[in-house]
C-alpha cells in the first residue's frame, strides 16, 4: 500500500486508518482503534502483537497485567512510559484474544512503519515473537532477544529505513515464569546501556 508511505504525522496515519476501515472484519468485532501512545519523538518504540480487552477498553495499548509489568521494567532503568511510544502490530483486538492473523499483520504493516517512520526512534523493541517476526522472520525469540539487530524496511515504492532492531519477550509471559522475568530484567538492563551511548 504506497499511500500509507505518503502519511507524515501520527494522526494523519490513525485517521487514514479509520477512514479507509483498515482490517473492517477485525473493526466490526472490536470496541475501538487502539493506535498508540506516548512520545510522538521518543528515542525507543515498543511494539506488542495487538490490544486485549483492556487495551480495546481504554483505547490504549498495554494497559492491562501486562501493562503493569512493562511499566515497572520501565521505571527499573528509570524510564517513565510518556518518554517512549508503544503500539501493536495490529491495532485492533482480535476476537477473544485470539493470535492475529498474517493476513491481519500484513494489513497493519505498512501503518505501522508509516509510524515508525513519522516518528524516527534510534531503538525499536519487539516484545514476542508476532512483533519479532514481523522485523526478523525465521529468527527464534528464545536465541536473539536481548541482541540488536540492524533492518533495512522498504516504506512504499522506494522509501528505505534503517532500523536497530531489540527483541524481548512479551511482558505477559514474565507473568507466571520466573526466569522469564529474569532475561527481561537483563534485558532491559542492556537496553538501557543502548539508549545510553
Amino acid at each position: 500500500m504506497s499511500s500509507s508511505a505518503e502519511l507524515a504525522s501520527l494522526d494523519q496515519i490513525r485517521a487514514y486508518i479509520l477512514e479507509k476501515n483498515i482490517c473492517s472484519d477485525l473493526a466490526k468485532t472490536a470496541k475501538q482503534l487502539v493506535f498508540g501512545e506516548g512520545n510522538p519523538e521518543a528515542d525507543v518504540v515498543f511494539i506488542g502483537e495487538a490490544p486485549g480487552k483492556n487495551e480495546d477498553q481504554q483505547g490504549k495499548p498495554f494497559v492491562g497485567a501486562s501493562g503493569k509489568l512493562l511499566d515497572e521494567f520501565l521505571k527499573s532503568i528509570n524510564i517513565d512510559r510518556q518518554q517512549v511510544y508503544i503500539t501493536n502490530i495490529v491495532k485492533y483486538r482480535p476476537p477473544n484474544n485470539r493470535d492475529p492473523s498474517p493476513k491481519e499483520k500484513q494489513e497493519f504493516l505498512p501503518f505501522l512503519y508509516a509510524q515508525l517512520r513519522a516518528i524516527q526512534p534510534a531503538v525499536v523493541v519487539t516484545l514476542g515473537r508476532h512483533s519479532t517476526n514481523c522485523f526478523l522472520p525465521d529468527l527464534q525469540i528464545s536465541k536473539i532477544h536481548g541482541q540488536l539487530h540492524k533492518r533495512e524496511v522498504t516504506i512504499g515504492k522506494n522509501k528505505v529505513m534503517q532500523l536497530n532492531i531489540f527483541p524481548m519477550y512479551h511482558p505477559a509471559v514474565a507473568i507466571y515464569n520466573r526466569n522469564r522475568r529474569d532475561e527481561l530484567n537483563a534485558d532491559f538492563v542492556k537496553l538501557a546501556e543502548i539508549i545510553s551511548k
